[in-house]
């Protein structure tokens, strides 16, 4: 134990040390498993647990105007679709399981395993249990949600999510067009509610053009205030399977990369599902080559490998 003289030298001794760097982007944990992003002391999104609901979601997502370009739930139909969580992932079929809709499947957080901050990003890794109406867990999720800092105001909102099959039997993702990660925009952004526009990467344009249809990024944008326009892109990475996916979108505000709408995936015990996603939060309505250069980009960055330091 120190004694009293050393307590006093060691302190002083500390006022004089160089301070570490603060970091510019920061994962700060809030109550209720709550985790806020923020970049120089401002939020820019926040990962919610989801305790009160049926799944981990990320609001608000911040455009450079200081405003959320999501929302949570319909602007229409807040009952039925109450599932639209600004941004979220879920799938309508765990070993035929529903856990896209509200009242069946629970995505459970169980703990937080780790932060990270630095000078242009800022990540958190979580771990989820997939569980049906029994509290039976079908399979476990590793999840790193992360944010990464730009120009201007813009950021890049980055999803990995790592599905691991119980040890005794596969689990299986049946043919659906909805899931895996889906965003719901805010209402003036909308096609229908704020004359907002939908693009892709094959040269589609809104719903008519885009519903369903295989892509490597889809672009929701449209106005926030009335000087500005802004918008989410949803990138798919290349190494998830059934790239190029098609995107399910629709002309009221919402998009959503359809993993397995070619057909059913199976994860054989010991052998992990890895997929990553990336939004990019951006100001105005970008030209289709800027939008393909932040998906070339992306594309080169590689899977997260869970579990290493």
């Amino acid at each position: 134990m120190l004694g009293v003289g050393c307590s006093i030298a060691l302190f002083a001794s500390n006022l004089h040390a160089e301070p570490q760097p603060i970091p510019r982007v920061q994962a700060i944990p809030q109550p209720h498993d709550e985790v806020s992003f923020q970049r120089d002391g401002v939020e820019i999104a926040r990962y919610c647990a989801g305790h009160d609901g049926f799944r981990p979601f990320v609001f608000p997502v911040i455009g450079p105007s200081g405003r959320s370009l999501t929302r949570i739930g319909h602007p229409h139909d807040p009952v039925t679709h109450s599932h639209h969580n600004s941004v979220w992932m879920s799938h309508q079929f765990v070993n035929g399981v529903n856990f896209w809709g509200d009242g069946v499947g629970h995505i459970v957080h169980q703990k937080l395993l780790r932060l990270e901050d630095g000078p242009d990003a800022a990540s958190i890794e979580t771990l989820n249990a997939w569980q049906d109406k029994d509290g039976k867990t079908l399979m476990t999720e590793h999840r790193r949600t992360g944010v990464q800092v730009l120009e201007n105001g813009e950021w890049l909102l980055l999803i990995d999510s790592q599905l691991e099959a119980p040890p005794n039997a596969p689990v299986t993702l049946g043919q659906s067009a909805f899931g895996m990660v889906a965003v719901r925009m805010a209402k003036t952004i909308g096609v229908n509610d704020g004359g907002g526009t939908i693009r892709n990467s094959e040269g589609g344009v809104d719903e008519a053009g885009c519903f369903r249809k295989p892509a490597r990024w889809v672009d929701y944008s449209g106005p926030i205030t009335p000087q500005a326009s802004e918008g989410i892109t949803l990138l798919d990475h290349p190494g998830n399977p059934s790239h190029p996916t098609p995107f399910h979108v629709r002309n009221d505000g919402w998009m959503g990369a359809s993993l397995t709408f070619a057909g059913e995936i199976v994860i054989p015990p010991g052998q992990p599902l890895r997929l990553r996603y990336a939004l990019y939060v951006h100001s105005g309505i970008p030209p289709l080559e800027a939008l393909q250069k932040r998906w070339d980009d992306f594309s080169r960055t590689t899977f997260v490998e869970f579990g290493r330091k």
